[in-house]
């Protein structure tokens, strides 16, 4: 079995549970563990309207684009849903 003998552990994600300062610093390890911070602090690359990107750009930039997602669905799963509506921008990990 793959998993026998494995000392490989999942790492729980960390919920938020009103102690800001505390999850904020557990949530900040989580995700550049998972190598997603420099979204949560920088965002997706923006490129002026009509500029025309290259194979590497447009590569990079979907890259990104599917790397917020997941980290989206990251912070999605640790905020209860409660708290979670009075979130009003939720369209990037940045904004949440």
């Amino acid at each position: 079995m793959a998993g026998e003998g494995s000392n490989f552990v999942q790492p729980t994600i960390p919920c938020f549970n009103r102690q800001y300062d505390h999850w904020s610093m557990l949530m900040e390890n989580f995700l550049r563990s998972k190598e997603y911070w420099g979204l949560v602090e920088n965002g997706i690359t923006q490129y002026a309207e009509g500029t025309a990107l290259t194979e590497t750009q447009l590569k990079a930039l979907k890259d990104q684009i599917l790397k917020d997602l997941k980290t989206k669905n990251y912070l999605f799963q640790a905020i209860y849903r409660a708290t979670l509506e009075t979130i009003l921008a939720k369209d990037t990990a940045k904004d949440i």
